[in-house]
Formats: structure tokens, C-alpha cells, sequence
């Protein structure tokens, strides 16, 4: 029997992907990061969140998309990972939906210049929409992991 699972549906460009809710913690307005040196690049830095420093990564740049300025629509959705905050800025999170295990499918090698490393498969859900399943495991690799440590501390 599938397994349902909760979405939030969030936007790349013209790319809609996915998380499981249950990794979600909040979806936040854009709001002051403050810059660490020494970084990626796709590492913004990390925001004060209700007291709590958590580390923020640009997923256009994470994914090696160029990035755009931010509007109103940006979002900043913060994910939990292995005990774990990250803030990931995104162009907009637009819903919540269910899907069942059964409607992911591998993703292929490539979709839409990002390594099927970061992606968990692809999703068919209402009138032909695609939804990207982010890998989170690999979005959060284990070199990245250590440095975010480092800038949580």
C-alpha cells in the first residue's frame, strides 16, 4: 500500500519542487541575513530566528542557477536535518498537497541542470504537474554539514 505524504510546494524559477512536511519547520518572510566570510557562496549566511542563529543557503545558487533579486514572493523555509536548522531562500512557497509514495518516480540524471544527487524523484500530482522531490541528505552534504556546524556554534 502507498504511503501518503505531505508536500510543501515551493518554486525555482519555473520549477516547482518539494519537501516533506514533517521536515519543515516555518516558512519565513525574507528578512536580514548577516554575511559569514569564508563560505560558499551559496551559503548567505545565517538570520536570527526567534533567538536562534540558524544558517541560510541560496537553493538557486545551492543547485547552480543564476540567482535573482529577491521579491516579495521570496521565502525563506527552514528545514530540519539531522538535529539540524537550515533556512533555505526560495522564490515563493506556494501550497501544501498530498502525494503518495507510488506517484515518485527516480529522478533521471538530470532535470533542468540540477545532479539527480540532490533530488529524492519526481512526483506527478494533479492535471500533468511535475513536483521535485528534494534529497535533503545530499542538498546537506556532509562537507556543507560541517561548515553550517561551524557557523551555528
Amino acid at each position: 500500500m502507498a504511503e501518503e505524504i505531505k508536500v510543501v510546494v515551493f518554486t525555482l524559477g519555473q520549477e516547482e519542487y518539494g519537501i516533506e512536511v514533517e521536515k519543515v519547520k516555518t516558512i519565513e518572510r525574507m528578512m536580514p541575513i548577516t554575511r559569514v566570510p569564508k563560505t560558499f557562496d551559496f551559503i548567505k549566511g545565517v538570520i536570527n530566528l526567534r533567538g536562534v542563529v540558524v544558517p541560510v543557503i541560496e537553493l538557486r545558487g545551492r543547485f547552480g542557477m543564476a540567482e535573482e533579486e529577491h521579491t516579495d514572493q521570496t521565502r525563506v523555509i527552514i528545514v530540519a536535518h539531522d538535529e539540524m536548522e537550515v533556512g533555505f531562500i526560495v522564490d515563493s512557497a506556494s501550497d501544501v498537497i498530498d502525494i503518495t509514495s507510488d506517484d515518485i518516480e527516480p529522478a533521471p540524471e538530470v532535470v533542468g541542470g540540477i545532479q539527480a544527487k540532490y533530488l529524492r524523484g519526481v512526483a506527478k500530482f494533479g492535471d500533468n504537474r511535475l513536483l521535485i522531490m528534494l534529497n535533503l541528505a545530499e542538498v546537506l552534504n556532509k562537507s556543507e554539514i560541517i561548515k553550517l556546524e561551524q557557523l551555528e556554534a
